[in-house]
C-alpha cells in the first residue's frame, strides 16, 4: 500500500533492502548448528608501493582490477575535484554486507539468547539468491556511481558464495573493492572467510527486524583486523571523500576507524561522518568508543544526521543550534546536515544556514533513502555547489529512492532523479522554517528554497528561486546522464 507523503528523508533510514520476500516460519526450520565450511587460505598479497593512478585491494585481485578499470571508463574526473592522483571522487569503509530478505510469521524474540539461535535457525537453511541484494554502504556507492561518482568500498569480503555475490554485483556497478584482509594471523580465524551477512525479517504487518552475527559479540565482527591495511590506506590516498557510518564500529575496533581518518587527513581526503542511531550508544559506550566517536565528529569535514540524533549528541532540541554546536565542537567541520524527515533538510556552515523543503512523492520503501541522500551530498560537496542546490538535489535523489521498493541495485536511478527536478513539486510551507528560525536566537537568517521570489512574514527567511536551481542541477546532471549512455 502506498502512502502520499511528504518526503526529503526518512528520519531513520537504515541501510537495508527489503526485496523480493521468500515466505519462512523459522519455527518450522531443525535447529541445525551453522554450517561450518572449509575454505582455502585467502591468499594475501604484498604489493609493493603502488604507482600513481593504481589502485589495489588485497582480497580479491581479480574483481578489485576489472572494477578499478571499469569505473576509470565509465566516468571522467568530477569537476570539484582535480586533486593530483585522487581518482576515486568516493570510498566507504567498511559495512559492506548481503541483505537476505525473508518474510516471516513474526519478527524475532527480544531476548538476546532465542534471537541469536533464530539466526542460527535461518542460517542453517540458505534461501535462494534471489533474496539476496547489496547492503550495508553498498546502497551509498550505488547511489553515488548513478550520479557519476567514481566509487570504491574499502572493507572486508569473504571467499564463499555471499562474497563472490557482492563482489559481482559490485562489479557490475563499476565500483572498485579493496579488501582488508592484511593480517597475518587471519587464516587462522573462521571469520575470515565469511562476508557479513544481514537478514532482514519482515512480518505480515510490513514491519522490519534485523539480525546479524555483529549483534551477538561483544568485539567487532572483524575483530582480527588491529590496524588499517597499507592497501586500505593506498585507497584513501587516492580517494577525495572517505565515507564513515557508526555501522562500522559494529565490524570494526575503534582505534581502526580512528587511524583511517587520520589516514585521510594526512592525505587531504575529506572525511564524510554520519554517527546514525549507533551515535547514541558509543556517546555512553567504552572509552575507546567514546573516544573515536568524539575523533570523528571533531575531524570530520561534514556531519550528516537526523535532528534526532543531533539533539542526542548535543542535548539541543532545535537542529539549527544543535548543529552551529557541532560545528563549534569541530577542528575541520565545515558543513552539518541535518536532515529533517518530511520537513526536508538543513545545511549549517559557519557563515549561513541554508534549507530546502521536501519533494511531494508517492512513497512506496525509505529503505536506503539516507544512503542516496549522502551521496547526493557528496556530489555538491565535489562539485562547489551552492548550499541550497546541495540540499535540493539530496532530496531528489532520496525522494528518488523511496519511489521504488527496497535498496540495494533499487536505490535512485538519475532518470528518476532528473524528473523529481523537472517538475519541482515541493512542499512551500513556511511555517517550520520560519519556527525553526524564531526559536534561534543564533541564526540571522535562513536561505530556503521556494517557487516564489517573495519572502515571508519572517525578515529572516530569504528564499531561493526554485527555476534558478533546478535550472543549474538539471544541466550538470543530463551531462552526466549523456556521459554515461555513450560509455554505457
Amino acid at each position: 500500500m502506498q502512502t502520499h507523503l511528504e518526503f526529503a528523508i526518512h528520519p531513520f533510514s537504515l541501510a537495508r533492502s527489503p526485496m523480493a520476500l521468500q515466505t519462512l516460519n523459522p519455527r518450522h526450520v531443525l535447529p541445525l548448528p551453522l554450517p561450518r565450511r572449509r575454505a582455502p587460505r585467502p591468499r594475501v598479497l604484498h604489493h609493493p608501493p603502488p604507482p600513481r593512478r593504481r589502485l589495489e585491494g588485497a582480497a580479491r585481485p581479480r574483481a578489485v582490477a576489472v572494477a578499478v578499470n571499469e569505473a576509470r571508463r565509465r566516468w571522467p574526473p568530477a569537476e570539484g575535484g582535480g586533486e593530483e592522483g585522487k581518482e576515486t571522487d568516493l570510498a566507504t569503509l567498511g559495512n559492506l554486507c548481503v541483505d537476505v530478505v525473508l518474510s516471516v510469521p513474526q519478527l524475532p524474540p527480544a531476548p538476546r539468547e532465542e534471537r541469536e539461535a533464530y539466526m542460527e535457525r535461518l542460517a542453517a537453511s540458505p534461501p535462494d539468491q534471489k533474496f539476496w541484494e547489496a547492503g550495508g554502504n553498498c546502497n551509498l556507492a550505488f547511489a553515488a556511481a548513478r550520479l557519476g561518482l567514481r566509487c570504491s568500498t574499502l572493507g572486508h569480503v569473504g571467499e564463499e558464495i555471499y562474497g563472490k555475490f557482492l563482489l559481482d554485483v559490485l562489479e557490475e556497478e563499476g565500483i572498485s573493492v579493496v579488501g582488508m584482509l592484511d593480517n597475518s594471523d587471519s587464516g587462522a580465524c573462521r571469520n575470515a572467510y565469511e562476508t557479513l551477512l544481514c537478514w532482514v525479517l519482515v512480518d505480515p504487518f510490513q514491519r522490519h527486524g534485523f539480525c546479524s552475527r555483529a549483534d551477538f559479540s561483544d568485539e567487532p565482527a572483524f575483530s582480527w583486523i588491529h590496524k588499517l591495511p597499507a592497501e586500505t590506506k593506498t585507497a584513501i590516498h587516492h580517494s577525495k571523500i572517505l565515507f564513515c557510518n557508526g555501522y562500522a564500529f559494529d565490524e570494526l575496533f575503534p582505534d581502526v576507524i580512528s587511524s583511517a581518518i587520520d589516514c585521510a587527513i594526512d592525505a587531504g581526503t575529506a572525511v564524510f561522518f554520519d554517527p546514525g542511531p549507533r551515535g547514541k550508544s558509543l556517546l555512553h559506550g567504552t572509552l575507546d568508543e567514546q573516544r573515536a566517536l568524539e575523533h570523528s565528529l571533531r575531524l570530520s569535514d561534514v556531519l550528516l544526521l537526523t535532528s534526532d540524533e543531533a539533539e542526542s549528541l548535543t542535548n539541543i532540541r532545535n537542529p539549527i543550534q544543535a548543529g552551529q554546536e557541532l560545528l563549534k565542537r569541530g577542528i575541520r567541520t565545515k558543513w552539518v546536515v541535518i536532515k529533517m524527515g518530511s520537513k526536508g533538510s538543513i545545511m549549517v556552515t559557519k557563515s549561513a544556514v541554508s534549507s530546502a523543503p521536501s519533494f511531494k512523492i508517492d512513497v512506496v520503501d525509505t529503505v536506503g533513502c539516507g544512503d542516496s541522500f549522502t551521496a547526493a551530498i557528496a556530489f555538491g560537496f565535489l562539485h562547489n555547489l551552492p548550499a541550497v542546490s546541495t540540499l535540493t538535489l539530496a532530496n531528489a535523489v532520496g525522494a528518488a529512492t523511496a519511489t521504488g521498493c527496497g535498496a540495494g541495485r533499487n536505490v535512485a536511478h538519475l532518470d528518476k532523479v532528473l524528473q523529481l527536478l523537472r517538475e519541482s513539486n515541493i512542499n512551500e510551507d513556511d511555517t517550520p522554517w520560519s519556527e525553526l528560525i524564531e526559536a534561534s536566537s543564533f541564526c540571522s537568517e535562513v536561505s530556503v528554497l521556494s517557487k516564489t521570489a517573495v519572502n515571508s512574514f519572517s525578515d529572516r527567511l530569504v528564499h531561493v528561486p526554485t527555476c534558478n536551481v533546478v535550472s543549474n542541477l538539471l544541466s550538470m546532471l543530463e551531462a552526466v546522464s549523456e556521459r554515461s549512455t555513450v560509455q554505457a
